[in-house]
């Protein structure tokens, strides 16, 4: 083998580091890097995330094998991570377990200083091959590593010097149906949104894909008491064996900055408790740009909740009365 051949067959190594100056302490941004859960609402790319295993580490901090659906350049995926959390450091170590192809591997670190009370810097690095080192994925995944860097960078800033005022912005809220038949009929009604405009009154139009089978996208019109029309994008997690479906809108009212549910279904002998979960964080200024420059979150709460749950209640009746049919049929 030549020099050049050697040369050639050495794989290529990619490192990437993102940093950004936050006006908030240290331990409140560790805090939001911390907490998965709220990363749907903080991240936009990320859809859902779920702890598969926890447990405490030597350093003190905590180990977690997570599972993460994100969008890369707006194609849904989904791939295992692990990573260490070291508060006293202000460190998370992470590294991919199961890549989501054209990635070989990937490994990563936050890294959270503090430059005072109420101020730090925070970076993010970022080490991966991509498989065969092939041209065409290792642009794809360097465009991919660049837009959700800066997103989630630019994200964490807003998310952190807001964070005082999450409480006021960011509510949850649930409604049920009791429905008498079973918990499979009410998931196949609620995962063939396909057949929502032929079933649901308030769907004008719906496009799905699925690309990968449980990872749907969807392209919905629905249509408000009053006639208007409003049009809204979402992803769709389906988990059949446990009854549930967990979802992120990606594009939302003006007056909304984030928005994610489930549907969730609990079969108790012949009976089915069906709910409709949301998770909702307001945007302040769209808020006033829509209400007004004297609204306040409280008003925008109370109409989006009623918005909301007047179309899941909609959708929960519909399915109620599609399982019932199918009682003994």
């Amino acid at each position: 083998m030549t020099s050049t051949d050697q040369a050639a067959s050495e794989p290529t190594y990619h490192h990437t580091e993102h940093s950004i100056d936050i006006a908030a302490p240290a331990e409140t941004v560790f805090g939001l890097l911390s907490d998965v859960a709220g990363w749907p609402q903080l991240f936009t790319p990320t859809i859902h995330v779920e702890v598969l295993e926890e447990e405490s580490a030597s350093n003190g901090g905590t180990d977690q094998l997570l599972q993460i659906w994100a969008t890369a350049q707006g194609v849904p995926r989904t791939w295992t991570s692990r990573r260490r959390l070291d508060p006293a450091a202000g460190r998370i170590v992470f590294r991919q377990t199961l890549p989501s192809p054209p990635l070989k591997w990937m490994r990563g670190e936050w890294r959270v200083g503090s430059v005072g009370a109420n101020d730090c810097t925070v970076t993010l690095l970022h080490d991966y091959r991509v498989v065969d080192d092939d041209p065409v994925g290792e642009r794809l995944v360097a465009a991919a590593v660049e837009h959700n860097s800066t997103a989630e960078m630019a994200a964490l800033k807003a998310g952190a010097e807001l964070f005082g005022q999450l409480d006021e912005l960011r509510f949850t809220f649930s409604d049920s149906e009791t429905i008498t038949g079973a918990a499979q009929d009410v998931y196949d009604f609620i995962n063939e949104a396909h057949r929502w405009p032929e079933r649901l009154p308030h769907v004008s139009r719906l496009a799905l894909t699925e690309d990968e089978p449980g990872i749907q996208h969807l392209d919905m019109d629905t249509v408000s008491d009053d006639g208007s029309t409003h049009t809204t994008t979402s992803v769709r997690i389906g988990f059949p064996d446990r009854m549930s479906i967990a979802y992120k809108q990606f594009r939302v009212p003006e007056a909304i900055t984030a928005h994610t549910g489930r549907w969730v279904l609990t079969q108790d002998g012949a009976t089915v408790t069906a709910t409709s979960w949301h998770t909702v964080v307001l945007d302040l200024a769209g808020i006033q740009k829509v209400l007004g420059p004297q609204a306040e979150p409280a008003q925008a709460r109370e109409l989006v909740r009623k918005a909301l749950g007047t179309n899941s209640l909609i959708t929960l009746r519909h399915a109620k009365k599609y399982a019932e049919a199918r009682v003994g049929s």
